[in-house]
């Protein structure tokens, strides 16, 4: 359940396209590599957001039913971009501006593609969360564990982006975001009504 949710909220299918244009003039090899320090640097941004987000929480005076309530709704939103097919506007990722980006830079594993096309605001909050709702070694090791599973995909799947955009072509990706972004709304909306339901002590 936790790799399910955690994988769908980051959703690396949706950055095979972005990832292929802008790998394109690279060699395979060049390719393996962006994919894999891509995949490294989600991996850095995931292990701060759990372990330190609750001192975030802490220092600005949040509860957890506020970051649920506001979690949801970031990843509700973010699962309606992909539904509706404006994942990239909702990233913030324009084509004319990381085209502009991507020739000024050569490094691309962290910015854009790490984040936050994949571990973006929902990832973040989503991790944070499970980190204030899962206690004890058994269930710490349950995350990390999902964590790790879930970078392994990620590489992989980037590793794998000019094959799956030949095999799937656009509308099969298309339509694999927006199977991916419904879940992705299931999820958040359950954050929020899991919020509700403590503050109203309807349990």
């Amino acid at each position: 359940m936790i790799f399910g949710a955690l994988f769908s909220v980051m959703n690396p299918f949706g950055t095979v396209p972005v990832f292929a244009s802008l790998t394109g003039k690279n060699s395979q090899p060049e390719r393996n590599k962006i994919a894999f320090w891509t995949a490294f640097n989600v991996f850095i941004i995931l292990l701060i957001s759990f372990f330190a987000g609750k001192y975030i929480l802490l220092f600005f005076g949040i509860t957890l039913n506020s970051l649920k309530i506001a979690g949801g709704l970031i990843i509700a939103t973010s699962g309606f971009a992909l539904l509706t097919g404006e994942f990239k506007k909702h990233k913030g990722m324009k084509r004319d501006k990381v085209q502009a980006d991507i020739e000024t830079r050569s490094e691309i594993s962290l910015t854009p593609l790490a984040m936050p096309m994949i571990a973006g605001p929902g990832t973040i909050s989503l991790l944070i969360n499970y980190n204030q709702e899962f206690r004890g070694v058994n269930n710490i090791a349950i995350i990390l564990g999902a964590m790790v599973f879930s970078v392994i995909c990620i590489y992989l799947i980037l590793k794998s982006s000019i094959y799956i955009v030949k095999w799937l072509g656009a509308s099969g990706i298309n339509a694999l975001s927006r199977i991916i972004g419904f879940i992705v709304i299931a999820i958040g909306v359950e954050f929020v009504i899991s919020a509700v339901v403590n503050i109203f002590h309807l349990e």
